[in-house]
């Protein structure tokens, strides 16, 4: 894939970065890769209050990262595309990486 043009980057950035820029909604991404839940169930799987967990969920809809599907009077969230997961995923294994080779710096000076 070659290099993205500087709107795509802005547009990534806009979409996707800021959408997974917080914690809290990084968490909400994890609990819906389990399956899809609602707003009563999220809030109890985070121990978060409603509104903030809603504010949160409107953010992720709004960056096309969840959509909703309703069943009677509850409506269901769910991941969007799963590679979101894998994208996190990839991070997480990055930071790890990154902690180790710190790690590893600070004990060869401490030797």
């Amino acid at each position: 894939m070659k290099k993205p043009e500087t709107q795509e980057l802005r547009t990534m950035h806009a979409m996707l970065c800021q959408a997974i820029a917080d914690p809290t909604r990084i968490a909400l991404l994890y609990e819906l890769n389990d399956g899809p839940k609602n707003v009563t169930q999220l809030v109890n799987a985070l121990s978060l209050p409603q509104g903030t967990v809603s504010r949160h969920l409107k953010t992720l809809r709004e960056r096309y990262l969840v959509h909703t599907r309703r069943d009677g009077s509850y409506i269901h969230y769910e991941l969007a595309d799963s590679r979101v997961i894998d994208a996190l995923d990839l991070m997480r294994a990055i930071k790890s990486d990154i902690l180790a080779r710190q790690r590893n710096l600070a004990e060869a000076v401490m030797k």
